[in-house]
């Protein structure tokens, strides 16, 4: 009888030495980290799935997918934000994905760097277009989803061309999961994580 208890003891702990890598791997930091190269350089955003986990999941979706790349900034109001993520250019454009139901919260307010989820008089039409925040917004707070907040990068977000739309507009260079980049780039991630612990 002993024998056996050894034995099932044994069995679990080398069921839970051999899912150690995996749940490591998916609690790696850098998977809840964008990387957003515009023309000025290099924005670290800082996902936010406690607040919103289904824009989160979508972003990162569409992030892998290559969705942004290249996507221009179509409404850029100095002081108050830019907006980007509609693969059309003209605002009223989305993803091949049904839309997102919103998620408000009351626990988290729209700061400069903030990312929101962009979406028409429907609360729950969120669906790949996104903005960043220049400054504190705090009359779109609960009524706007925030999924993310700017990390390190905000002086290349102030020198998006402004206009509504602009002309000759910024485009978002290229849009990566931290996770999913280069050894450099997740170096470089991970100390700006930690400068801000």
């Amino acid at each position: 009888m002993m024998f056996i208890r050894v034995l099932a003891v044994t069995a679990v702990l080398i069921a839970v030495a051999c899912a150690a890598p995996r749940l490591s791997l998916a609690a790696d930091p850098l998977e809840n980290v964008v990387l957003l190269d515009l023309k000025d350089g290099r924005v670290t955003i800082l996902l936010r799935p406690d607040l919103a986990p289904k824009h989160v999941e979508r972003v990162k979706k569409l992030t892998r997918e290559g969705f942004y790349d290249g996507i221009v900034f179509h409404r850029v109001i100095p002081g108050f934000m830019a907006q980007t993520g509609d693969p059309t250019g003209t605002g009223t454009g989305g993803s091949k994905y049904p839309d997102l139901p919103a998620e408000f919260s009351n626990s988290a307010s729209f700061e400069r760097g903030t990312i929101g989820a962009a979406r028409s008089n429907d609360p729950n039409s969120a669906n790949s277009q996104f903005f960043i925040d220049f400054a504190p917004a705090p009359f779109l707070n609960g009524k706007y989803t925030i999924w993310g907040q700017v990390i390190d990068g905000m002086d290349a977000v102030d020198k998006i061309k402004a206009g509504e739309p602009p002309s000759n507009p910024d485009k978002i260079v290229k849009m990566q999961i931290a996770a999913d980049a280069d050894d450099a780039s997740k170096q470089a991630a991970t100390k700006v994580l930690q400068a801000q612990q």
